[in-house]
C-alpha cells in the first residue's frame, strides 16, 4: 500500500496536477473483466482507462499510459 500523500486535502488548482486511480471488476456473460481508471481530481474526468481479463500490473500501466498520452501533463 502506498502512503497517502494527499491526506484527503483535495484543493487542486489546475488540471493534471493530481490523478487518482481505482480498479473494479465487472461481471459479463464471458466472465469477469477488470477495469482500471485514472481520474483527474481537478476536473473529475476519467482521463485514462483499461479493461482486461486479469488484474496484473499491465492493466494499471495501460490506464496510466492512456491518461499520459491523452493529457500530456507538465513535468512534476
Amino acid at each position: 500500500m502506498s502512503l497517502n500523500l494527499l491526506a484527503q486535502q483535495f484543493n487542486i488548482n489546475r488540471p493534471n496536477k493530481v490523478w487518482t486511480t481505482d480498479i473494479t471488476y465487472i461481471r459479463t456473460y464471458q466472465g469477469w473483466l477488470y477495469l482500471a481508471i485514472v481520474m483527474d481530481l481537478y476536473s473529475r474526468q476519467i482521463v485514462g482507462w483499461a479493461l482486461a481479463e486479469h488484474m496484473k500490473t499491465e492493466l494499471c500501466v495501460a490506464a496510466l499510459q492512456m491518461a499520459y498520452w491523452h493529457r500530456k501533463p507538465d513535468k512534476g
